[in-house]
């Protein structure tokens, strides 16, 4: 492990141009391509998905659907820690430029597919350039803008997301009615055009040169077993039972593979993923608050439209902006708390704040039932946006501030993966509770045969549209159902959250790089929060 020191990424320029403190305006001109380049990764899905049912309606293949989405998410998953690596290794910029150019290429390609097959292998190459999106924005923002003065900006982040999420829908049903779903890919062109311009031209990074090997094996036991988790959480309860031979074979191989990986990375001179990062107590701990986080952000975001949709009798045309009181209190609050953080330079509080906030939003959500008002779900929406809110950015501030300057990329990779596989399997998990509470209590409320003979095969599939043609008392059941189910969902949920609330205790306050001249070292501010 010694030798990772010497044989690591050497700046060709001493004047350590990433530590210098970089004027607002060189910032703000930076921040221009970032954004833009993180809408693109967070519309993409959201803008697809609306436009699904066209694609699988002009091109067939139905039955590959599933393939579309895990296509890119799988290509996105297994590619972000390998991007975060090469950005460390051989410079941050050149990375990022190159993830927007095959993200790019890959949207291209996708407009252009004449089948279903041709759709799913172009969609994971636009995955692969997805991974290094995400990563790239998170790990320039770590190098240009100190731990200390981040708060400012990060509220831009939480805009995004919210813009995204609530815009990606109106937009993917604007371009399917109005123009056709090639357009859904076509849109990426001219943002990703903006971002490559503004980066190429505003971005000032040194060069980086390594004379380390790439870890190749690596990789590969890495990407084996991040694939094998995500189709675990994709298939497992769906197109497999989860007892089945495929998902255990799957089960075995990810455990086999990441065992190989922990062998292999103690070994290799520049490890793909330094384990050492996790003696850091602070970082293992904001990886477990970030896969909790990605856990409920995900989870909540699939079943709240739904409850609302069934339920509350909401339209699904303006989906996206059903989840708009989340999305209001993440934003007003990572806001807020973005800008304390700079004021003050302390932010231990705030994750634990953030999780028990966010513990007792799932709490709330969990007490909704039949005859729950749209103001009040919306209430208890608030709350949960709000804990997240305090956890979004926080989560990466502290991964990156518990770093050197030089593993900036795997930080910033690894808090995204830890996240986007805690969404997987709060998904996976949320949709097996979920369907199982529901088919309960239908046989509860009509007993198995009426159930099945009224129509209601696959609860967690059942449309607005479909429910409305059953009859008054088969629809009445299902109302109750979906509200035994969302409460299901939620209090497991809450006790999944319970988990970031006891890592959050734990984290440490640390001094933020860039708090003045008084600070620490920043060798000394990391020494002091590993174990």
């Amino acid at each position: 492990m010694s030798q990772s020191k010497t044989a690591g990424p050497v700046p060709e320029d001493k004047t350590a141009e990433e530590e210098q403190p970089r004027s607002p305006r060189e910032i703000r001109l930076v921040m221009v391509g970032l954004v833009v380049t993180m809408l693109l990764a967070m519309l993409d899905n959201l803008i697809v998905g609306t436009a699904m049912p066209t694609i699988v309606g002009d091109l067939g293949g139905a039955e590959h659907l599933s393939w579309v989405v895990t296509a890119y998410t799988l290509a996105t998953a297994a590619s972000t820690p390998i991007w975060g690596k090469l950005g460390d290794m051989y410079g941050r910029k050149g990375t990022f430029l190159t993830s927007i150019v095959i993200f790019l290429v890959g949207s291209a390609l996708s407009g252009l597919s004449q089948n279903m097959n041709e759709l799913i292998g172009f969609r994971a190459v636009q995955g692969l350039g997805a991974g290094g999106l995400m990563v790239g924005v998170m790990s320039i923002m770590g190098a240009l803008v100190p731990p200390r003065d981040r708060g400012k900006y990060q509220g831009m982040f939480a805009a995004v997301m919210a813009l995204a999420t609530i815009g990606g829908p109106l937009v993917g049903g604007f371009i399917t009615d109005h123009l056709s779903w090639h357009w859904t890919f076509y849109i990426n062109l001219p943002l990703g055009v903006v971002a490559l311009a503004v980066v190429i031209v505003t971005l000032k990074l040194p060069k980086v040169r390594s004379t380390a090997k790439i870890d190749y094996l690596g990789a590969v036991l890495l990407t084996v077993g991040i694939t094998s988790l995500v189709l675990i959480t994709t298939w497992g309860g769906q197109q497999y039972a989860w007892g089945s031979k495929q998902i255990l074979g799957l089960a075995a191989l990810a455990a086999a593979s990441l065992i190989a990986f922990c062998y292999v990375e103690q070994r290799v001179e520049e490890p793909m993923l330094p384990l050492t990062l996790f003696k850091n107590l602070n970082f293992t701990l904001v990886s477990i608050i970030g896969f909790v986080v990605g856990f409920v952000m995900f989870g909540s975001t699939v079943f709240l439209p739904l409850y609302q949709q069934i339920v509350q009798g909401a339209s699904a045309t303006n989906s996206g902006l059903l989840l708009m009181p989340m999305m209001f209190g993440m934003l007003v609050v990572s806001l807020v708390v973005g800008q304390a953080v700079t004021k003050t330079g302390k932010y231990r509080i705030y994750p634990i704040i953030g999780t028990v906030v966010m513990t007792g939003g799932m709490v709330l959500l969990s007490t909704m039932g039949v005859g729950t008002s749209s103001f009040t779900s919306a209430c208890w929406m608030v709350v949960l946006g709000a804990g997240m809110g305090f956890l979004m950015q926080i989560t990466m501030l502290v991964a990156q501030n518990s770093v050197e300057l030089k593993d900036m990329g795997v930080a910033s990779s690894t808090a995204t993966l830890f996240r986007t596989i805690g969404g997987s399997f709060g998904v996976a998990l949320f949709g097996a509770l979920f369907n199982n509470r529901v088919t309960e209590t239908m046989k509860e409320k009509l007993g198995e045969q009426a159930a099945s003979g009224g129509g209601v095969k696959d609860p967690g599939q059942m449309s607005p549209a479909a429910l409305r043609k059953l009859p008054e008392n088969i629809q009445d059941a299902y109302h109750h159902a979906v509200s035994n189910g969302m409460h299901t969902v939620f209090l497991w949920g809450a006790g999944v959250a319970v988990i970031a609330i006891a890592a959050a205790v734990f984290l440490r306050e640390v001094p933020l790089r860039g708090a003045g001249k008084d600070e620490k070292p920043a060798e000394a501010s990391l020494e002091a929060a590993a174990v």
